[in-house]
């Protein structure tokens, strides 16, 4: 077994009859009403203060990532909390639950590939972006790029040049961002179509660039997701619609033989 004399090592918070710190902060007289929320978040993963301009990039993709309306998420929060009104933390749960390659996960998905495809020394210039955008591309064979197309967006997620607009006024517009915008440049001719550059793969992209995780990138996709679902809850309070959801369904329910179309799954 591990000898832990010398105790568990923690730089986060620790609590003393007298004292709470953070971050090796006293966090009642220098972080709270001092240090904005997202703020916090990224000097708790990054274990190091950001700049104003890490901080502002943070934000926004945070933001980017709170709500999309009545997505399979905010639904199964809502039902879940029809169900169980006494147990919001299974709301909440069960809306996180579902960040998963379709919804959410793609930012983690997005810097990922990105990430596996810089080489080094990095492209000096946009030609040379293209250049390497054009060869991750054909390596794919065709298979599924992350970040590339949207559901709804086909002629541009309005997010995503938002977002490399404020990472190019802070000066962090990196090597994530670059070869993600080549991407969107040159896959047309490539691809024999036009795809949008979505927002959460350009999210993936800044919080890569950040300097941040790349395991904990969906993490962050959830922390901004969990603020719109207490938003769905709040609207459900006030405005229900997950009776009727539950209800479209159960009412026009169609019955079938057992198993698939030939009467088993087999």
């Amino acid at each position: 077994m591990p000898d832990h004399a010398d105790g568990y090592p923690t730089a986060l918070g620790a609590s003393t009859p007298e004292t709470i710190t953070l971050l090796g902060a006293d966090l009642a007289g220098d972080i709270m009403g001092k240090v904005g929320f997202g703020e916090l978040a990224f000097w708790l993963a990054a274990q190091r203060r950001p700049t104003t301009g890490e901080t502002r990039v943070f934000e926004a993709v945070l933001a980017a990532l709170a709500d999309h309306g009545f997505t399979p998420t905010a639904i199964v929060t809502r039902l879940t909390y029809l169900s169980a009104p006494d147990s919001v933390q299974g709301a909440l749960a069960a809306g996180l639950l579902g960040g998963g390659s379709r919804f959410l996960g793609v930012t983690e998905d997005s810097a990922r590939f990105l990430h596996r495809h810089l080489p080094d020394p990095l492209p000096a210039d946009d030609t040379a972006w293209d250049t390497l955008a054009r060869d991750v591309l054909r390596a794919q064979g065709g298979a599924r790029i992350p970040g590339l197309g949207h559901h709804l967006h086909k002629d541009g997620d309005p997010r995503t040049p938002r977002l490399m607009r404020i990472a190019a006024e802070e000066g962090l517009f990196g090597p994530h961002l670059s070869l993600f915008a080549a991407i969107g440049r040159v896959h047309p001719r490539l691809l024999g179509k036009t795809l949008p550059l979505n927002g959460a793969g350009a999210c993936g992209a800044a919080l890569a660039d950040l300097g941040l995780p790349l395991e904990l990138l969906r993490g962050f996709a959830l922390l901004a997701r969990t603020a719109g679902l207490i938003g769905q809850l709040a609207e459900e309070l006030h405005r229900p619609v997950a009776n009727e959801i539950f209800l479209s369904v159960d009412l026009n329910h169609r019955p079938v033989p057992p198993g698939g179309p030939g009467g088993s799954y087999g």
